[in-house]
């Protein structure tokens, strides 16, 4: 298994980038969009989407270990029918775009998704706080809002692996506590990175020698999730809101500019 030819500097962008990966499943979910910037710009486009693939499902493992029983169940069977036809819109929509196209789209998507959510949750600022999960709450998204942000979600994991950005607006929108959103999350993203794995391996999106990179890259992510871990116990509410908006809008900046 040969490893890939890279230059000091890129070997040390790909270790930040796995760390990062690590504390986008235990801390900050947008986070991970920037991970997704430094694989591509090292790699090239198919390499990093498989090489990257891999990370994200040790980073899920972690997660689940982590939070997964603070997932809100309901939450997550709403949303599969609209992520099934995000995701077939989304290989309808590689079939007949190129690169610049999907990036641009995204980015734009994104974007969309920000405002919505900020001017959604201006509008609910006077309502009470979300109790936690388990404790009879019920997130403050309903059916049409699961519809629009699982399509979207389900579309942008299918044609460029930044579905994060746009579930994490969802789960945003749906006020949920820190822990109730990692759990949540967690979940539903080792469900939909699980199921891209054998798609994966049958286009050769993975091969020896990425398996032989990610192998070097994974205590990156071991660490980075140790590290989100210990953010997630001790930052405030506000600021983990703020942190997931602002990482999404630097995500789809760079989609936007790529």
């Amino acid at each position: 298994m040969t490893l890939p030819d890279l230059a000091p500097a890129a070997w040390l962008l790909l270790a930040v980038a796995a760390i990062l990966v690590g504390v986008s499943k235990t801390a900050i979910p947008g986070i991970n969009t920037l991970s997704i910037a430094a694989f591509a710009a090292v790699l090239p486009a198919r390499s990093s989407t498989g090489a990257l693939l891999i990370l994200l499902l040790l980073g899920d493992a972690f997660a689940l270990l982590s939070y997964r029983k603070y997932a809100h169940w309901p939450t997550l069977l709403r949303l599969i029918p609209a992520v099934v036809t995000g995701l077939a819109l989304g290989a309808l929509f590689l079939a007949l775009a190129d690169d610049t196209w999907v990036r641009r789209v995204i980015g734009v998507i994104l974007l969309f998704v920000v405002a919505f959510t900020l001017w959604q949750r201006a509008r609910r600022a006077a309502s009470p706080p979300q109790l936690p999960v388990g404790d009879g709450a019920v997130p403050q998204s309903g059916r049409l809002a699961a519809g629009g942000y699982g399509t979207l979600g389900g579309f942008t994991t299918m044609v460029a692996n930044a579905g994060g950005p746009v579930m994490s607006m969802y789960f945003l929108a749906a006020r949920f506590p820190v822990h109730a959103f990692l759990g949540t999350a967690a979940w539903f993203f080792a469900v939909i990175n699980l199921a891209k794995l054998p798609i994966s391996i049958g286009l050769g999106l993975i091969t020896p020698g990425l398996l032989s990179l990610d192998l070097l890259l994974a205590p990156g992510v071991i660490l980075g999730a140790i590290l989100g871990r210990w953010i997630a116990e001790r930052i405030k509410q506000r600021a983990f809101d703020w942190a997931v908006t602002v990482c999404t809008i630097l995500g789809a900046c760079y989609l936007l500019i790529a």
